[in-house]
């Protein structure tokens, strides 16, 4: 009876180790490493520093089981460096595949600079500081040669599913504390054939909001051009993405992006940034530079306050869907005057036929959407600035979210610095666009009552008037 026992404990050990062997997993399967092309000055002061910076990161990682990433701390010798593991990975298999990224950036010997990146970890030192870094050259798509063993129709099934999902990913990932996710979804094409994809993102924690969804738009396109492969990963300076048609992390770490998927909210109303003001204030704000404004100064005053009836104490105007409609002309192509994330605009003349640039806005059409449309945009009607365009007015009820503003007869910059006008901005213009641009962002920064960041300065959104 107790020689029973004993052999039964011991099979179940055996069993409890072999499982542990078998389950634990710390993906270090190398993606991408990279060295620096210049060496260090002194290799001994470097490789003193360089032991002491991984001794410190080893024990963040040791010190605390539940920490995923960690900078050097409390060390006067420590280089600017990082490491971060998967979410999912326990702190065992973290720590496994820290010391494998230990060894392998160790190959890059002296140079001031390495990273190496795992599908379990990623790891970095520089002789500067890197931490908002987000996309850089080196950042690549890697595809597997993998692929669907399905039907035609399946595979353009599955191939939307994982756009769905990476869209989805970019949109929630940078809205999560840690900036990391775990989804899957599930695919469903042809009689009898279902099966699952699986994805991860994740962002470095040092980086922006906004960085992260800058890198992450960039990594989806990498790992989107994989399809219709099974398995692909995108990796970057401040990112990485990986999807696939079997599993790689537990049912149990599978995160819920679904409260990240809408227009979100914010208490800080001091600040307006993201959710329905990225599209608004991206597409609204955009800077208007008087390149004569010198020469107007000098001229009649222009009553701003009369421009189609829109004055500071009126706020917006609200327009009917079919004035806006028959003004743009349906809305037609001829009446285009550009596109961009956030919709397309159209050149409209009004019945009384003052001429105004018309935005046809992409975002949601929930209740929700449109109150904190008409918020925002209430708000940014009161920004009244000469170097800024006036928001005169929108639309709500009809079947897109419209918003009316300024019309400028010379379009954008770019067409200025690159298309068929370049080289026609004489050197003072130039100036001048400098300190529009300039004053223009003070004023929303610092002058405004509340402080609103722009989030898309480029050329495209710099107009010019007549």
């Amino acid at each position: 009876m107790n020689r029973n026992r004993k052999k039964h404990g011991v099979i179940l050990l055996i069993w409890w180790w072999l499982t542990g062997v078998v389950l634990a997993d710390p993906q270090i399967n190398l993606l991408n490493k990279a060295c620096s092309q210049y060496n260090v000055s002194s290799e001994s002061s470097f490789y003193t520093n360089l032991n002491a910076t991984f001794s410190n990161l080893r024990a963040q990682l040791t010190n605390n089981p539940n920490t995923r990433f960690a900078t050097p701390q409390d060390s006067a010798h420590a280089l600017p460096a990082l490491v971060q593991c998967r979410d999912y990975l326990s702190s065992a298999d973290c720590l496994a595949c820290f010391t494998a990224a230990v060894s392998q950036i160790r190959n890059c010997s002296a140079a001031n600079g390495a990273r190496v990146i795992y599908d379990g970890c990623f790891l970095r030192y520089e002789s500067s500081s890197f931490y908002d870094q987000t996309t850089q050259p080196g950042g690549e798509g890697l595809c597997a040669n993998q692929t669907t063993s399905q039907p035609t129709a399946f595979t353009d099934a599955f191939s939307a599913a994982v756009k769905e999902l990476l869209v989805d990913l970019q949109v929630a990932t940078p809205r999560i504390n840690g900036f990391f996710a775990a989804s899957k979804k599930e695919v469903v094409g042809g009689v009898g054939n279902a099966t699952v994809v699986y994805a991860v993102a994740q962002c470095v924690e040092t980086v922006s909001e906004i960085g992260c969804q800058d890198c992450l738009t960039v990594a989806s396109t990498n790992a989107e051009r994989c399809l219709p492969g099974a398995v692909a990963r995108a990796v970057d300076a401040g990112c990485f993405l990986r999807y696939s048609d079997t599993p790689f992390f537990a049912d149990n770490q599978t995160t819920n992006i679904l409260p990240f998927l809408g227009n979100g909210s914010s208490s800080n109303k001091t600040a307006i940034v993201g959710g329905v003001v990225g599209g608004v204030v991206g597409a609204i704000i955009i800077i208007a530079l008087f390149v004569w404004f010198i020469i107007l100064r000098r001229s009649k005053p222009v009553n701003r306050g009369d421009i189609l009836g829109a004055t500071k104490l009126r706020g917006p105007i609200n327009y009917k869907y079919k004035d806006l409609k028959s003004a743009t002309k349906n809305f037609s192509e001829e009446n285009k005057l550009g596109e961009g994330g956030f919709g397309d605009v159209y050149k409209g003349t009004l019945k009384n036929g003052k001429i105004v640039a018309v935005k046809k806005l992409a975002i949601g059409q929930s209740s929700r959407a449109k109150a904190d449309f008409e918020s925002e945009v209430k708000l940014i009607s009161n920004v009244h600035h000469r170097n800024m365009i006036r928001l005169l007015g929108c639309c709500t009820k009809g079947p897109e979210l419209l918003l009316v503003y300024e019309y400028m007869a010379n379009s954008s910059l770019d067409r200025f610095l690159f298309g068929k006008r370049r080289g026609s901005l004489n050197w003072k213009q130039r100036n001048d666009i400098i300190m529009g641009t300039a004053r223009g962002l003070a004023y929303l920064h610092e002058e405004f009552h509340v402080c609103i960041i722009h989030r898309d300065i480029k050329t495209g959104n710099i107009l010019l008037d007549d």
